[in-house]
């Protein structure tokens, strides 16, 4: 399986992640999921977010996840990318993309990646009002 993770303080621009997409032939699904910083944080208007991470941990937990989605699914490959530091409402904050030759599994591992990074990847945010 091939694994792309990148944890950066620039603008996810989703053109450049299609773009560079390197798909194999054998892959006949290419599940990907957006995350967007939205207007509101337990109730209460924002103007976006602040995120923070433990790097060397924060990579440690998505390699340990990445392992785990090997082991159950036959996927070909995943790229994520997290943004860190200020994101605006309306922008993107997290990218994931999951391929593999069927969509139930694409999509059963990009949903797992997700739940599993919001519970033991050490990523925090803060709302900015």
């Amino acid at each position: 399986m091939t694994r792309e993770l990148t944890l950066t303080s620039e603008p996810i621009v989703e053109s450049s992640w299609v773009a560079s997409r390197h798909v194999s032939p054998s892959s006949g699904a290419c599940v990907w999921f957006q995350g967007s910083v939205r207007d509101t944080e337990e109730g209460a208007p924002i103007r976006g977010i602040q995120y923070e991470a433990y790097d060397a941990m924060a990579r440690h937990q998505f390699h340990k996840i990445f392992d785990q989605i090997e082991g159950r699914w036959p996927i070909h490959s995943i790229r994520l990318i997290h943004r860190i530091g200020a994101v605006s409402v309306g922008q993107p904050s997290i990218w994931v993309e999951v391929t593999s030759a069927h969509r139930a599994e694409a999509f059963a591992a990009c949903q797992f990646l997700i739940e599993e990074m919001k519970q033991r990847v050490p990523i925090w945010k803060h709302a900015l009002p």
